[in-house]
């Protein structure tokens, strides 16, 4: 004699549907979220060196700014604070990142924010990635 299946029996099979669905839904929004990340981390990691290659320019740039009177008489080597800072902000400003610029002595220092706009994770809310860097150079005098 063949048994068939109880009502209970029925009833158990009718709430496994949907599991599936449910799992495969939550294994493409992890590897969506990883996707972003990998990404998105390797478009910060390029704008972090590409920040850090902006801030070492600006920085040189800046160390180029000599008071050339005080080159000519003395034996150490001055930076024109004025201009080197303005210079390094000014190359800064060129690149499209903001940046600050100090100057002590004959070094001049620029702190460079650079801000990365995500392509996968802004879907689900972060827009951008800031990164920073700083460089710093100093002025020398060579002889030859």
């Amino acid at each position: 004699m063949i048994q068939m299946p109880g009502p209970k029996r029925a009833r158990e099979r009718a709430d496994d549907r949907g599991q599936v669905t449910a799992f495969v839904v939550g294994t493409v929004l992890a590897l969506w979220l990883f996707a972003g990340i990998v990404v998105d981390g390797g478009l910060a990691l390029a704008g972090k060196a590409g920040a850090l290659d902006t801030a070492q320019e600006a920085a040189r740039t800046g160390a180029q700014e000599l008071d050339i009177g005080r080159l000519r008489g003395a034996a150490d080597v001055r930076l024109t604070r004025a201009s080197a800072a303005a210079a390094a902000r000014g190359y800064v400003a060129a690149t499209g990142d903001s940046g600050t610029a100090t100057v002590r002595g004959d070094t001049v220092t620029v702190h460079v924010t650079h801000h990365q706009h995500a392509q996968i994770l802004q879907l689900v809310g972060v827009r951008t990635l800031t990164v920073t860097a700083t460089a710093t150079a100093q002025a020398e005098r060579v002889t030859p």
